[in-house]
């Protein structure tokens, strides 16, 4: 029997790979336009000061915070927090990222339809995701120690699985978001000249490379949705 769940588990290796490849791709494409400095020289803080300016949007708070890459909006607090190596750079890939963190800020100003649909996912998701995983386990052992399966273990194996799925709802979201806020950087960069052509050719790398890793994490999440569903049919055939 536990030569199933080893089979099950290949199937997450395309997902796995993806998204290997996605981290190593940022973080290359990253590092090698954090080098090329814009020519109007503007560092990403007073970007956004700008652009704060020009949209009405004097109420965001700009913040730097520790970690690399770890920029994010917060839409609880009207912030946008930007990381140590972004926040003073005038560089075309701290440009980039501190547009499209503001291009989310505008996402939440317009009431963008799938940004609200993300953000009221938000905390189903985290509270599913404490709760997937044990539920799984506990289905599988309930299921383990009953010869013919357990209707108990099945239920918590479908709760589980039903969490997955969740996590693919959330992924599945998370990619309109994304992008449209990357769109919404370059064209916001592009109107006010911020960029000249071969800058905005390698900020549209930096920002596709980021979009990779949330298609990575939606390929992984349908993939555990997939084999665990797969477990629980193949134990129901052997009944």
């Amino acid at each position: 029997m536990f030569y199933q769940y080893y089979i099950m588990g290949i199937i997450l290796l395309p997902g796995l790979i993806l998204a290997i490849y996605a981290e190593i791709k940022v973080t290359q494409t990253y590092e090698q336009y954090s080098k090329v400095y814009a020519q109007r020289n503007i560092s990403a803080v007073d970007l956004l000061k700008r652009l704060a300016t020009n949209c009405d949007m004097n109420y965001l708070k700009i913040n730097k915070i520790p970690g690399n890459l770890t920029d994010h909006y917060n839409p609880q607090d009207q912030t946008i927090n930007l990381s140590q190596g972004i926040y003073d750079s005038t560089s075309v890939s701290a440009l980039g990222i501190a547009c499209h963190e503001f291009g989310h800020a505008l996402q939440n100003k317009k009431r963008y339809f799938p940004y609200q649909v993300r953000r009221v996912l938000v905390p189903i998701t985290n509270f599913a995701s404490t709760l997937l995983w044990p539920l799984v386990v506990i289905g599988l052992i309930l299921n383990l120690g009953a010869e013919s399966g357990s209707v108990l273990g099945d239920i918590f194996m479908w709760s589980g699985i039903g969490f997955f799925g969740v996590a693919v709802l959330f992924n599945l979201a998370t990619l309109p978001v994304e992008y449209d806020a990357s769109k919404r950087a370059i064209k916001i960069l592009d109107s006010l000249g911020i960029l000249n052509e071969e800058e905005l050719v390698g900020t549209k790398k930096v920002l596709n490379a980021a979009a990779l890793t949330y298609v990575a994490a939606l390929i992984v999440s349908i993939l555990n949705f997939l084999r665990f569903f797969l477990i629980i049919f193949l134990n129901r055939s052997r009944r």
